[in-house]
């Protein structure tokens, strides 16, 4: 059969000229299909133009979309429009939203909504699809049914790791120099596990695998990263570094191997307090930059956040970071209940801290977590495309526009300029300049975000 699979575009363009990832989740699918003998497209909507020409072009069978809460009504959009190309077209949709809310996507346009990891589920429905047989048979699957309620069937639990096939980047070869994360392009992403062991409640991630860490072996990543052929790899994980045994042997196996490339991952604040030695030797194989969500100024905030960390480990865990010579990507949640003064005290710490590159995101009650659960009735909107971290869904508690103005002085306040001419510097003197309009770009849209909320 031959399977289209779709990666939507953000509601806002801007956002993905921020940073823009490889579709990860859409090589694992294309490469366990294939390996059944299907065909395979990857269509990036994106980078790409017409799904029509696509669609006319390859003759699809089946339609697979993947969608974040913030693509809702995008895919849904998507999925209408190749319903009426086809109406006996099979569409599918999985991903992070279908998971936590597979009601939202029981509409026409949409057949079959996966709940949960779809390697395995997307094989099997391509199976029966060509059988002709029931689709309810099929485990962790939403059947649509116009006009009552998703019927779902009964729970997928999670594939190990390493019985998915390794992705299958050749499906998206023509775009590959395209992917990056801001200086660090081309990127290559990699996933070497799956959830967490934290329990942030504005995070979505643990919840789905119930709260299980899942793990692939060292020697499966080392045969993966022996496959990319990109200088830079960015390790997808929802949390790299909670296994610090598995990351100390996958750190000498890569080492071992002779593989030399500059890697990005994330790590907890206290992680890196109580494991230096382990960042230490990762920066000897190529560790070039650790992303840390920081969420806040305050230990009383962080412990609103289930955060689980301190201010004094932020400030160990900077320190030492970047006496390694690493470069630390820190992200603040901005609370809706700021005041003035804290959006200072924020910039003081910031400052304090002695960042090199920052970045806030808006407090955001994703669906799926416990924020979520918490604080629904207090949503001011439910349009799924003001889900993004940047728009304000719960109530500020100062006038919307001033909560924006003050959301950009953070951009513009919170680092010297000397150290934003410096994070400037490491686009090299080609993209220095797409970056110095992207950055005029996005102060003109936080400018204006109040008037879309």
């Amino acid at each position: 059969m031959n399977v289209l699979l779709i990666h939507p575009p953000s509601a806002n363009p801007l956002l993905d000229k921020v940073y823009m990832h490889e579709p990860l989740a859409l090589e694992y699918l294309g490469a366990g299909l294939k390996e059944d003998g299907h065909e395979v497209e990857i269509f990036d909507a994106r980078l790409e133009g017409s799904i029509e020409k696509a669609y006319h072009r390859f003759r699809p069978d089946i339609v697979g979309l993947t969608a974040f809460t913030s693509h809702v009504r995008i895919v849904k959009a998507m999925a209408e429009n190749l319903k009426r190309l086809d109406p006996d077209l099979l569409v599918v949709i999985g991903g992070h939203h279908a998971t936590v809310s597979p009601e939202d996507f029981n509409v026409h346009g949409i057949d079959l909504v996966v709940v949960g990891e779809g390697v395995q589920a997307l094989r099997e429905i391509a199976r029966f699809a060509e059988a002709g047989e029931n689709f309810s048979a099929i485990r962790g699957l939403g059947l649509v049914r116009a006009g009552a309620e998703i019927l779902l069937t009964e729970a997928r639990p999670y594939t190990p790791l390493d019985a998915l096939p390794v992705p299958d980047r050749s499906l998206t070869r023509r775009h590959r120099k395209h992917y990056f994360s801001e200086w660090l392009q081309p990127l290559a992403s990699i996933r070497t596990s799956l959830g967490c062991t934290s329990r942030c409640n504005f995070c979505a991630l643990w919840p789905i695998t119930g709260g299980k860490y899942l793990r692939r072996s060292v020697a499966s990543v080392v045969d993966e990263l022996k496959g990319i052929e990109e200088p830079n790899v960015f390790f997808c994980d929802d949390e790299s570094m909670c296994d610090v045994r598995r990351m100390d042997a996958l750190a000498d196996a890569i080492d071992g191997a002779g593989l030399r490339k500059r890697y990005f991952l994330y790590a907890r604040a206290d992680t890196v307090v109580s494991c230096p030695e382990l960042f230490i030797k990762w920066r000897k194989i190529g560790l070039a930059q650790v992303f840390i969500g920081m969420e806040s100024f305050s230990d009383e905030r962080l412990g609103r956040l289930n955060k689980g960390i301190s201010i004094a480990q932020q400030r160990n865990a900077v320190r030492y970071l970047q006496d390694l010579g690493l470069i630390v990507y820190a992200n603040f949640m901005v609370d809706t209940d700021f005041e003035k003064e804290d959006f200072a005290r924020l910039t003081a710490h910031i400052r304090e801290l002695e960042l090199q590159h920052v970045g806030f995101s808006v407090l955001t009650p994703l669906p799926g977590t416990e924020l979520y659960r918490q604080r629904r009735r207090e949503l001011v909107t439910e349009n799924p495309e003001l889900f993004d971290m940047v728009h304000a869904v719960l109530p500020t508690r100062l006038p919307l526009s001033e909560f924006y103005s003050r959301m950009l002085d953070l951009y513009t306040k919170s680092l010297p300029l000397s150290q934003t001419v410096r994070s400037l510097a490491r686009f090299g003197p080609l993209r220095i300049w797409k970056q110095l309009a992207l950055l005029s770009s996005f102060s003109r849209y936080l400018k204006k975000a109040h008037l879309e909320t």
